[in-house]
């Protein structure tokens, strides 16, 4: 009987210790790719008030138009969301929409924008040679190595299509990559910094006109601001 008491003890004295290091565990952070449980139609209002909107700009802490999203790729869509979601691209509205959404919810909004008002695919070479100066630019990171020669075919779906995005946003998105210590602005991809900071601002709007004015795939897709 004594030892069964004893047992029993140091069964409760050892589960208690059990229990007692376990509860000093830090929790394990879960990775938020649980399925989405809300319709695409739903997570996309949160994006039409600004993406689908004809001249819609934003107003903090940049003003520049909402970049067009419609036929983007939905992997580059989805690896912007992520960045923005961890901090890694900073900008205050995208951050508090991102973080808000699970890997499963943001893959289905970038699938959707992917696919929204697909355009006849772009000229596989722009139709006029850059003025000298363009190409000079151009070549010194050679951007059509990533982006494509018509900078609407990136090498990789997780590169941006260019050609024809407002010129606006495509200066802000560029000298992003040239900003640190902003908790606002800013941009953490390791390439692009590498890639950006050597121009001059007056070089970066000579680069962002000439993309926008070339023929591309992605698109506006006009809903009310009320639904």
């Amino acid at each position: 009987m004594k030892t069964l008491v004893s047992f029993s003890l140091a069964a409760l004295v050892a589960t208690g210790i059990a229990s007692t290091a376990t509860a000093q565990q830090p929790p394990v952070q879960q990775p938020n790719v649980s399925p989405t449980t809300v319709p695409v139609s739903t997570q996309i209002a949160m994006c039409t008030g600004c993406h689908n909107i004809p001249g819609y700009q934003a107003s903090f802490p940049e003003v520049h138009k909402v970049p067009m999203i419609a036929g983007q790729s939905a992997k580059y869509i989805a690896n912007s969301l992520m960045a923005y979601r961890k901090g890694e691209r900073k900008h205050p509205t995208m951050r508090s929409v991102a973080v808000t959404m699970s890997d499963a919810d943001i893959n289905a909004v970038a699938d959707y924008y992917s696919k929204l008002g697909q355009a006849e695919p772009a000229p596989a070479k722009p139709e006029h040679t850059p003025p000298a100066n363009v190409a000079a630019l151009l070549q010194k990171a050679n951007c059509a190595s990533c982006h494509g020669e018509n900078f609407s075919k990136p090498i990789d779906p997780s590169y941006p299509k260019l050609a024809g995005q407002y010129a606006d946003y495509l200066y802000v998105a560029l000298k992003s990559y040239q900003i640190d210590n902003n908790p606002h602005i800013g941009r953490g991809n390791a390439i692009m910094q590498g890639m950006a900071r050597p121009y001059t601002r007056a070089e970066l709007r000579v680069l962002a006109n000439y993309l926008a004015s070339l023929p591309g795939e992605l698109r506006l897709i006009e809903q009310s601001r009320f639904r």
